[in-house]
């Protein structure tokens, strides 16, 4: 039976249903999700209730040409709206995504907008998956650990069961963990440092862009746009 919880917050897109409804159903998801409504009960959690899912409502199943890996929701007021790395328009681009937009422009000479929104990339099939997908205002990494890992781990498998070869991102050390759950003989993975200015070293120069491009383009698939309107 599902509890409260889950039917309030937790209703999967319908075209990943096929994919990840038997994860809901899962004993560990139902604690999971009654954890997130006890956290939003007792204080602020990110992103705010109906936005834990939009990377997935943004970019369905069969859509996905590249899949993105972050770890954990930003924390912060206002920042967190279901999609790895991207923030709402009007917030400060944050240090991870400032990075990302100067590689932007020195691989493929792509203009820095002065928002961090990335709803674009996510409508051409950029799925912008965090690992974690909530976070008690914050505090950082404090849902992890709690099952989004086992959930998010089954999305990857679903997009790698996919026929079509998908480009997996790969950026640190934690999204390197996943590679085990990658067929990289039928995808390809992009890998270098996280874009974090803690790690920015290993990852400015590596030019992920215009092999993520190369890649759609060696199976046939348009490359990405990944010039933000304003």
């Amino acid at each position: 039976m599902s509890t409260p919880a889950l039917t309030d917050e937790f209703v999967l897109p319908e075209s990943w249903r096929g994919a990840l409804q038997s994860e809901i159903e899962q004993p560990y998801f139902s604690e999971l999700a009654e954890f997130v409504a006890a956290e939003r009960e007792s204080g602020q959690v990110f992103p705010p209730r109906g936005e834990v899912f939009a990377a997935l409502e943004s970019t369905p199943l069969s859509g996905v040409k590249v899949l993105l890996l972050g770890q954990d929701p930003y924390h912060d007021d206002n920042q967190a709206h279901g999609m790895c790395f991207s923030v709402r328009r009007g917030v400060k681009v944050p240090p991870s995504l400032r990075n990302i937009y100067k590689e932007l422009a020195s691989d493929i000479g792509v203009t820095a907008p002065k928002h961090g929104n990335l709803q674009e990339w996510a409508d051409q099939g950029v799925l912008l998956l965090n690992a974690v997908l909530t976070v008690r205002a914050h505090e950082a990494g404090s849902h992890a650990g709690r099952g989004w890992e086992k959930f998010t781990d089954a999305v990857i498998k679903a997009v790698n069961a996919r026929p079509e070869p998908v480009v997996f991102v790969l950026w640190g050390g934690y999204a390197k963990k996943k590679l085990p759950l990658i067929d990289t003989s039928r995808h390809t993975v992009v890998q270098s440092g996280h874009p974090s200015p803690l790690s920015a070293r290993y990852f400015l120069g590596t030019k992920p862009f215009s092999q993520i491009d190369k890649a759609l383009a060696d199976v046939g698939q348009a490359p990405i746009n990944w010039q933000l309107s304003e």
